[in-house]
């Protein structure tokens, strides 16, 4: 396996990144995953532009988005796979012991790991720690990813792929890889950017592709959707059959089922909608 690093290619077993990397003393970076079918990316410009906004968003220079569409390449030439998660991590680089940075410049680490396809439906559960809507990293998807560690490793010792959780002020959010979606009366409603989620790429497709609303939703509508789906990168568009304790038989539903007909179809049309 090879990675790209500070430039150019590198063996997986000898890439070194300094053990003073902010990115690993502070968490003071910002990523991407993004598919990759049989070394085509999708969607890779607004992975690009949303790295962007999270650069500035940490105060990090603007990624050098040539080089980084470079690296992608070389990566994926370097690294046939029918499937693969390509990760595109950005840090403030090289710093001192403390959340002052250096002056080494940011690191920039594009790597590949193969994966597959999926299940249609999955578990997920709720937790009782909540997201910051107000915080000074929400909206930002940065590598300081520990709650999200901790909330997910909660949801396998349930039998769950996905932990969801509310916000402050107990509306519903997101999950800690996902954007979550229910179907009420027939109609597909997300939480809105505003209450703490990520701003999705399979989120916001979703929504353009499906006509889905942004509401302000209480957590406890999962205790009465009809249906419920989750949107990610490598889920795609991907049903819930189970909230909790809560069964949701028949998943996925027709409207979760059209759903992901209908992304798929998209998605195939155009890799880089």
């Amino acid at each position: 396996m090879k990675l790209w690093l500070d430039g150019g290619l590198q063996e997986f077993e000898s890439a070194r990144v300094s053990v003073l990397d902010h990115g690993l003393t502070v968490g003071d970076g910002v990523f991407e995953t993004v598919k990759a079918s049989n070394g085509t990316t999708f969607a890779l410009t607004r992975h690009l532009d949303r790295l962007t906004r999270s650069a500035r968003g940490l105060g990090l220079p603007d990624p050098d988005l040539d080089e980084v569409r470079r690296a992608c390449a070389a990566v994926l030439e370097a690294n046939p796979m029918p499937l693969g998660r390509l990760r595109i991590t950005y840090t403030g680089g090289q710093g001192p012991l403390g959340s002052d940075r250096g002056d080494h410049g940011p690191t920039l680490v594009v790597a590949l790991g193969e994966t597959t396809r999926r299940p249609d439906s999955t578990a997920v559960i709720t937790v009782p720690w909540t997201r910051n809507e107000r915080g000074a990293l929400t909206g930002l998807k940065t590598t300081s990813y520990a709650e999200n560690v901790v909330a997910l490793a909660h949801a396998h010792r349930d039998g769950a792929s996905e932990a969801l959780f509310g916000n402050t002020a107990g509306r519903l959010c997101e999950g800690t890889g996902s954007n979550v979606f229910v179907v009420l009366d027939g109609e597909i409603h997300t939480p809105p950017l505003a209450s703490g989620c990520l701003a999705g790429i399979t989120r916001a497709l979703a929504v353009e592709w499906t006509g889905a609303r942004e509401t302000d939703l209480p957590l406890d509508v999962l205790e009465r959707a009809d249906e419920v789906f989750l949107t990610s990168t490598l889920r795609d568009v991907q049903a819930v059959h189970r909230v909790d304790g809560r069964e949701l038989p028949g998943a996925p539903g027709p409207v979760t089922a059209k759903a992901m007909r209908v992304f798929d179809e998209r998605a195939a049309d155009d890799l880089d909608p």
